[in-house]
């Protein structure tokens, strides 16, 4: 970072600032916590307009799987540039994009690749959920649509209706297993059991209210929700109960795609392969992009069912084939997966140091670190359990038939369940300093979660051991001052760290 800046960069800065400010919506976001102007940038880091340089861990919001500006992205997008191509040809084959889809189709999960057909959407991730739901609607005959707690798949209506923050009830909400803070209050593989036996329930109960439903669609990692991972087993009881039902399976891979858990894409954690899968941000390169990929026998659209005028842009498949193909090249998948334990390692140090740290999550290099009030009252936070303590939930009704229809591995013998954590009330207004203490420090980071209260890592997957460790050193500095200015400033004094707590 800088040491400082010239009055007259400072003054470009605040000037273009401003006038962001009076000329824009009222619904920007990102700008008003990041109160930075861009000017240069490369892989992990960006140079703003008052000559402050910034490690990016937003990333476009996971777009820029190779950070900003890679040269491989460069010199796809300058080919097409020096070859003269027409840049948007709306649906008509290209060279282009027949290697941005030959690309694609050899990166797909076993199962899908070899019978699928893909369906240029608008630019943005929104439109490709919307012509998911569309297309399984159309294939189905049936309009109904099951959805989860906790989701996000895009802002216009039906991706919102699909969504957590849905202001209105379209879609049948079905639990999404967690463990920090199970809507059962258990956690572990016993919520993740609970969670599916309540949608297996709703799906079999000819009383429930919910008729069979169009498709089902998830997120194998719910990013905007807090970086909430599916239990592998949990996420293959979702596609048995959707394949022996005949409702397809929608996988949100907007966020979790193009390596950034671990495997290209997150569902192959699971060894699951879904009927549709919805396609945008990183298979861009960093330039707009949407697409579906669905099982051939879905395809029953007629011409012009779905269209989008920037379906056909040339330099986003070119700079997206470029992408792929260097994840896939360079194993970005699995470097992903190693540096993302280890950071993972380092930041659990943070909830043994701090109590307001109460959980760390993610898998690869989509990370979150959710803070918390300790000093409040935790008990409303908390389900009660069903019944007893943590131990005595009922057991016998889980292990009754777990071999036959329940989660991966069990067999039919469920271990009670060891006690979780307890989940401490959101801390919101302390997220937002951490972050303000990171910007602070050079570092950009996100926030997410059901009341913002979870920090988002989402770096690179170009990102070196050197920077990652730059990263956690100017996050693990950042809490450590919002938590002390909170201590001395805020409405409530906040025990000492727990560290402090076991010297004494």
């Amino acid at each position: 970072m800088a040491g400082g800046t010239s009055g007259e960069a400072r003054a470009v800065h605040e000037g273009i600032l401003r006038r962001q400010s009076a000329r824009e919506s009222s619904a920007r976001t990102y700008a008003r916590a990041l109160p930075i102007v861009p000017v240069r940038a490369r892989g992990l880091t960006i140079e703003g307009a008052d000559g402050r340089r910034y490690l990016d861990c937003l990333s476009g919001a996971g777009t820029l799987a190779l950070g900003h500006n890679h040269p491989v992205v460069l010199e796809a997008i300058r080919r097409v540039l020096d070859s003269g191509a027409p840049l948007s040809v709306l649906d008509l084959a290209t060279p282009v994009k027949d290697a941005f889809v030959t690309e694609l189709f050899r990166t797909l999960p076993p199962g899908l690749a070899d019978r699928s057909r893909v369906q240029f959407c608008g630019p943005a991730g929104t439109d490709a959920v919307e012509a998911a739901l569309k297309l399984v609607r159309t294939a189905t005959g049936r309009t109904g649509i099951l959805a989860f707690t906790g989701a996000y798949h895009g802002m216009t209506a039906g991706a919102l209706a699909a969504s957590g923050g849905a202001p209105d009830v379209q879609v049948a909400r079905l639990p999404y297993p967690q463990d920090y803070r199970c809507p059962f209050g258990v956690g572990g593989p016993h919520g993740a059991e609970l969670a599916a036996r309540w949608t297996e329930s709703l799906l079999g109960d000819p009383k429930s209210g919910v008729p069979l439903s169009a498709g089902m669609i998830l997120e194998p990692i719910q990013g905007e929700g807090g970086v909430i991972p599916a239990p592998d087993d949990w996420l293959r009881r979702m596609r048995r109960l959707t394949a022996d039902r005949s409702i397809p399976l929608i996988a949100d891979e907007i966020q979790t795609g193009v390596g950034r858990t671990g495997a290209f894409w997150a569902v192959d954690h699971s060894g699951v392969t879904p009927d549709v899968m919805v396609l945008s941000k990183a298979i861009g390169g960093s330039l707009p992009l949407a697409v579906i990929v669905y099982r051939d026998d879905l395809d029953v659209w007629q011409p012009g069912a779905h269209a989008g005028t920037f379906r056909g842009n040339q330099l986003a498949m070119a700079a997206g084939t470029a992408t792929l193909a260097y994840v896939r090249e360079n194993a970005l998948a699995e470097r992903a997966a190693a540096l993302g334990t280890r950071v993972l390692t380092r930041l659990a140090e943070l909830t043994h140091a701090f109590p307001s740290v109460g959980d760390v999550r993610g898998r690869g290099l989509m990370i979150g670190v959710e803070l918390v009030n300790p000093d409040a009252d935790h008990t409303a936070s908390r389900p009660a359990p069903l019944a007893g303590d943590a131990g005595d939930i009922g057991d016998a009704a889980v292990v009754a038939d777990v071999g036959a229809g329940g989660l991966g591995d069990l067999s039919g013998t469920v271990a009670p369940p060891e006690p979780t954590r307890t989940p401490y009330p959101a801390a919101p207004e302390l997220a937002a300093a951490v972050q303000r203490e990171c910007l602070q420090r050079g570092l950009i980071v996100e926030l997410g979660g059901r009341h913002a209260s979870v920090v988002r890592l989402l770096p690179p997957l170009t990102i070196s051991d050197e920077q990652a460790t730059a990263v956690l050193d100017r996050l693990t500095d950042a809490v450590a001052a919002a938590v002390r200015h909170q201590e001395s400033h805020g409405p409530h004094q906040q025990r000492q760290p727990r560290s402090a707590q076991r010297a004494g």
